[in-house]
């Protein structure tokens, strides 16, 4: 009988037991509407094996991940090419978190997978929900080339279940004129923290979109956009919310093979294990 020691593949810093843990890391590769450059679906995977690069202590947060209690369940699988089918088993594995008392951190995959987890979400915290987005793009629109399942529309199918008072958007600077005049009207963007104090008394759910990073620090996604944050800035976003009620959170949209240095999945891993810190 082999006695090892093997690599682990899950997240560093991981409880193994999943009964026993508060928070549940989930796999979410699928990248089935990307308008532009798909391979999203590969970050998961990639980043679980970057994770073993980074130190388990925040300086920042001053916290270990093992302070988190998180539990690694590993990547759903999906069936290709059918966009409902996979929306509905992120929606029943994510309810079944939060029948079990614990909270979702989402690995993407596309933007979309957000939507089934607030779904889930909002049959536990019905009236009290909200959400935090990080992101380039307003993803407002109703429907792209016709099809409304898509990422581009992601925040406004949401904004159908949480009302668009109960979301604030951050660091925005693409999108169509139609997606801005929405925004302007329910004031969804903001450009500092005392924006977020609205939600002090709501369950907030954090979503980032790794393209809200300036593509000089976050290359490998799949629709870069200049003009964007530098990591320092967005883990000071983080440390405003640390205080806030995170019931969930998700990082999205790293693509790792459009930058062959690896710093792009590096850089995500670390905006994970921030997040983490905060819940």
């Amino acid at each position: 009988m082999l006695s090892g020691p093997f690599l682990d593949r899950n997240w560093i810093g991981q409880n193994e037991d999943y009964n026993s843990s508060d928070i549940v890391m989930l796999g979410l590769p699928f990248d089935g509407t990307v308008s532009y450059r798909s391979g999203s679906r590969f970050a998961p995977e990639q980043i679980r094996l970057a994770s073993w690069g980074l130190e388990d202590y925040s300086p920042r947060f001053d916290k270990h991940l093992e302070d988190v209690n998180f539990h690694d369940a590993g990547d759903l699988e999906f069936p290709l090419g059918n966009t409902y089918k996979s929306l509905d088993l992120i929606e029943k594995n994510v309810a079944e978190i939060y029948k079990d008392g614990k909270r979702v951190f989402g690995i993407g995959g596309e933007h979309l997978v957000t939507l089934p987890e607030i779904k889930a979400i909002s049959k536990f915290y019905k009236d009290n929900l909200a959400v935090v987005h990080f992101d380039a793009h307003t993803d407002l629109r109703e429907e792209y080339l016709g099809e409304e399942m898509s990422h581009s529309a992601v925040i406004r199918h949401i904004s159908k279940i949480v009302s668009p008072e109960n979301i604030k958007q951050i660091g925005i600077r693409s999108g169509m004129k139609e997606e801005w005049e929405f925004m302007k009207e329910h004031k969804t963007l903001i450009n500092d923290y005392s924006g977020l104090d609205t939600l002090k008394n709501k369950k907030i759910f954090v979503t980032v979109d790794l393209d809200v990073l300036d593509p000089s620090v976050m290359p490998g996604t799949g629709t870069p956009e200049s003009g964007g944050m530098q990591f320092n800035e967005l883990v000071g976003w983080f440390e405003y919310l640390k205080n806030f009620d995170i019931i969930g959170a998700d990082v999205v949209e790293l693509a790792p093979d459009y930058d062959s240095s690896g710093v792009s999945t590096a850089v995500a891993t670390k905006v994970i294990r921030e997040l983490l810190m905060i819940m």
